[in-house]
């Protein structure tokens, strides 16, 4: 497939449905696609602003409890103290951010998956478009390939 017709079938395969996670661009050289026509969202910065919320509320949870669950004689000073427990907050919310990204990274990068599809053998020069779909949308997906230019068209199926 030349890049105009892989343009040309990303946009009927998305109009018919298909969508961005379910396709797959290959290619030995780079091909530059319009904005916006394989864009998979990415919650990664939500996840990492999350996870150090999370890690934080849970920090001073645990330093509350444990404060005022077993108390120490203090000498007049309050039990629990923002400004004596800060830093242990502010790491904690780091470590939650970091681990966050971590695994939110090896999910979207799918690795924790397992089905992997092979990565198809693309001769120099050409476009590799693999579409994942059911059987019953191969003959909608296969005509509408050949419709915008395909060369070669093989029906695969996954193995387990």
């Amino acid at each position: 497939m030349e890049k105009e017709a892989t343009i040309h079938a990303l946009r009927e395969m998305k109009a018919n449905g298909f969508g961005a996670d379910r396709l797959d661009v290959f290619s030995q050289e780079p091909v530059d696609l319009p904005r916006g026509l394989l864009e998979r969202p990415a919650r990664m910065s939500f996840a990492s602003v999350a996870g150090a919320v999370i890690f934080c509320l849970l920090a001073i949870g645990f330093v509350y409890f444990t404060q005022y669950n077993y108390p120490l004689v203090t000498g007049g000073m309050p039990l629990f103290s923002f400004w004596a427990t800060g830093v242990v907050f502010y790491e904690l919310a780091m470590l939650g951010a970091i681990l966050t990204t971590f695994f939110w990274f090896l999910r979207e990068s799918g690795l924790p998956r397992r089905r992997r599809l092979a990565v198809p053998v693309v001769p120099p020069g050409a476009i590799c478009l693999r579409v994942r779909c059911g059987p019953e949308q191969q003959d909608d997906a296969a005509r509408s390939l050949r419709l915008a230019g395909a060369v070669n068209v093989r029906e695969l199926e996954e193995k387990p």
